[in-house]
């Protein structure tokens, strides 16, 4: 089979194509032959390197896909050869405490394909039964693969750990962007009153479309000047941020009186300025969430099966250009997901 492999850290020209033999499913496995791959910021830092975090080189990257059950190892249950099915990227042990309590994110063992170990970006993966749900009927292939890991991580942040409530107000960065386009969606279907960030006035335009009701473009606009404006000075309950240095100081400021400061990532770096005299004379809250629940990504499989969510995909190419995909994503250009297609 053709798969992409990151041997060392560095550059475009470290997405290496590559032959291995096609894998079979071990115990409680099932092998699921790859019709469309989606990317992720992670597949950025994979290939790029983390400092102080060590990836297991050489590693096959990716989180998201779509395809076809292929075979099934000895004890696989729970499908059939032939099912169209999602790949769910989050893998745990499936037997702690933590794990039978709907919380598999925070497993001792937990690990993300592509990550921790070999992934999705291949013309075949196997994984644990447990992490193929049926494909959303109404979804292409593409689609399919755009929308597992940001779901995932918007529905955890915004449902889980911020608990946003209908008649709420959230500000959501990068509205365009996986996981900000996945919050502005989720947002808006709890009833929340959605306040989004984005770059430039075609991307505004498409956030609005997904149901945002104000669009700050940050090219232009200073969005705490702007949040103080469109809340009358009150500010806002939550703030769904994923950036950053570039971002998090205003964002703190566009919390009113025991709000809430969620966040997944620091695409700008992590290292902020925080002032605890804010947390504490106002009662924030600054919350931290990695990945989300399987049993919360089934429900959101579902949703897309009703209509209710739908993905954002940009465009879709050739697993041979990958390098061309991730500069795609690094500079901020598209207009939604990047998914490869083998």
């Amino acid at each position: 089979m053709r798969c992409i492999v990151v041997r060392e850290h560095g550059g475009y020209d470290r997405l290496r194509l590559e032959q291995r033999p096609v894998p079979d499913p071990g115990p409680g496995q099932v092998r699921v032959r790859v019709q469309a791959i989606g990317l992720n910021h992670l597949d950025t830092w994979v290939r790029r390197g983390v400092p102080g975090h060590t990836f297991p080189l050489p590693l096959i990257p990716g989180s998201d896909a779509c395809g076809t059950v292929d075979a099934l190892g000895p004890g696989a249950s729970g499908c059939v050869v032939g099912d169209p099915v999602v790949v769910l990227p989050g893998v745990s042990c499936g037997a702690c405490e933590r794990c039978q309590s709907g919380l598999d994110q925070l497993c001792s063992r937990y690990h993300i394909l592509g990550e921790s170990g070999d992934g999705t970006c291949a013309e075949y993966v196997c994984v644990p039964a447990a992490n193929v749900a049926p494909k959303p009927r109404a979804l292409a292939a593409a689609e399919a693969a755009s929308i597992g890991l940001v779901f995932q991580t918007a529905w955890n942040m915004l449902v889980r750990r911020a608990e946003l409530r209908a008649g709420e107000t959230v500000l959501v960065h990068a509205g365009l962007s996986g996981v900000g386009s996945a919050a502005v969606q989720i947002a808006n279907l709890l009833g929340a009153q959605v306040i989004a960030t984005a770059g430039g006035h075609e991307k505004c335009a498409r956030v609005k479309a997904l149901g945002a009701h104000h669009v700050i473009d940050h090219h232009t606009q200073d969005f705490t000047a702007e949040v103080r404006h469109l809340t009358g000075k009150a500010g806002v309950q939550v703030v769904f941020e994923h950036v950053g240095e570039a971002t998090f100081g205003g964002s703190l400021k566009c919390l009113q009186r025991g709000g809430r400061l969620v966040t997944c990532g620091a695409t700008t770096g992590g290292q902020v300025q925080l002032s605890l005299h804010a947390v504490f004379f106002k009662s924030l809250s600054i919350l931290g969430s990695t990945m989300g629940s399987k049993g919360d990504l089934r429900t959101i499989l579902r949703l897309f099966d009703q209509g209710r969510l739908r993905p954002v995909l940009d465009r879709t190419l050739p697993l041979a250009e990958v390098g061309e995909a991730h500069r795609l994503l690094e500079a901020r250009t598209a207009m939604g997901k990047l998914v490869l297609v083998p």
